[in-house]
């Protein structure tokens, strides 16, 4: 229900620029022209909006999930580039002249002036750019720091070219009122921009941490912590993850997501659990103690705080297992009465983190790749390791939190809906951890 009324509300949001030409200005052309300039307008909305669900709103990140805006961020810009694409196809040859001086809405002449159509015909190919660039991202042979500078210099330049095609080249936005709804929007688009790469990093500034500890938990995975230098910390709930910068000014675009594996309970340190995959991450093991590092945060939707189950069964997978530690670790700090499960999956035995720390929890441990002595479960977290982990009164009225790779958390989440668990006591976050 809450799912279809925020996308009830974005179409709604979306369609405020048509409603308001239609209402202002009327007088529609024939059909294939008047769709021509709906795709146009929803379009430009659509590419106007991105930039808001990719802002990094905390009230998303704890309502939706991060994950989930990121997704639709991704499903709305491929629309909007089928929008634009068809966009200017749709108009049938019109004299270049017009308006006649009958015509005051110009309802029967499509601008062809070179100033007005040729920012369009930029933008018509920059579009398709950003897209390729943002798909293929992984499979491109360049830093991700490279990426997103484009990413965000392309979609800026997007925007300027647009809003002087609409007001240009658009029938509607010749109305003055449609014309500054257009701006104000551009301007909202263009502020959060602003926002994620000025605001944000001043507002890090002034909230500076360091590098309290550095221990290396296994061959490839280390738990960095940090301690608040001059202030007091961060307010988050267990589950959730944060932005770091670490060795870089607040205003360096260099920046990795990792779940924070500590709780609130425990203080205002916030410890990550990191395994090595990328060029940052391959450097933790060089990090001092005393370095400085700014966070952005908190973000995330991997919550249990507040929640009416009775019980909360943690299912992790590899380092997916730091949230799931912070969660743990909130529970047991605060004498939650909840009942709690875990199970956690490894490839090899040697990838175990915390065990020691784990041990009075009793986890239910699985190995996929198990030496000769191994007495935990092996194989895959599936179906019939969750049957049998799960009585049918708990998977009734337990939450369930899932956190690891995405197959195995595809799989988790099959094995549940399998069991008649409902999506409202599922909670998961479909990322690449780091």
């Amino acid at each position: 229900m809450k799912k279809g009324l925020l996308i009830g509300f974005y179409v709604l949001i979306i369609a405020i620029p048509l409603l308001a030409s239609w209402y202002f200005v009327g007088h529609p052309r024939i059909f294939w022209q008047e769709l021509g300039s709906v795709l146009g307008i929803l379009a430009f909305a659509m590419i106007l909006s991105e930039f808001v669900l990719s802002g990094r709103v905390k009230s998303f990140s704890r309502k939706v999930g991060m994950d989930a805006t990121m997704r639709f961020h991704r499903i709305i810009g491929w629309c909007a580039l089928i929008a634009a694409l068809l966009h200017p196809f749709l108009y049938e040859s019109t004299p270049t002249t017009g308006p006649w001086p009958w015509d005051s809405t110009r309802q029967f002449a499509v601008a062809t002036d070179f100033a007005a159509i040729s920012t369009g015909v930029i933008a018509f190919i920059l579009l398709p750019v950003l897209v390729v660039l943002a798909v293929w991202r992984s499979s491109l042979d360049y830093r991700y720091e490279t990426w997103r500078r484009l990413h965000g210099l392309i979609a800026a330049a997007l925007v300027g070219l647009l809003l002087h095609h609409t007001l240009s080249a658009g029938r509607y936005a010749a109305h003055e009122t449609v014309a500054l709804l257009w701006q104000v929007m551009a301007l909202i688009a263009l502020l959060t921009l602003v926002y994620r790469y000025l605001i944000s990093p001043i507002q890090q500034l002034g909230k500076p941490w360091k590098v309290s500890r550095v221990e290396r938990l296994s061959e490839r995975q280390w738990r960095l912590s940090l301690l608040p230098d001059g202030h007091p910390g961060m307010d988050y709930k267990a589950g959730q993850f944060a932005w770091l910068k670490l060795g870089h000014s607040s205003f360096s675009i260099s920046e990795n997501p990792f779940s924070i594996a500590s709780a609130p309970a425990e203080g205002p340190e916030i410890c990550f659990v990191i395994k090595e995959l990328g060029d940052f991450t391959s450097t933790l093991g060089e990090t001092k103690v005393g370095a400085r590092a700014y966070l952005d945060g908190p973000y995330g939707s991997l919550i249990v705080d507040g929640r009416s189950e009775p019980g909360v069964a943690l299912i992790a997978g590899g380092v997916g297992v730091a949230p799931i530690l912070g969660i743990l670790q909130q529970l047991k700090q605060t004498d939650d009465p909840r009942s709690y499960r875990l199970i956690y999956a490894n490839r090899t035995e040697d990838q175990i983190v915390c065990r020691d720390e784990l041990a009075d929890d009793n986890p239910i441990l699985v190995l996929s790749e198990p030496t000769e002595g191994w007495q935990g479960e092996v194989g895959l977290i599936d179906q019939k390791l969750i049957e049998q982990s799960f009585s049918d009164a708990e998977f009734d009225t337990w939450l369930f939190v899932i956190c690891g790779p995405v197959p195995m958390m595809d799989q988790v989440y099959q094995a549940l809906k399998q069991k008649g668990v409902s999506d409202d006591r599922i909670l998961l976050e479909r990322f690449d951890y780091d």
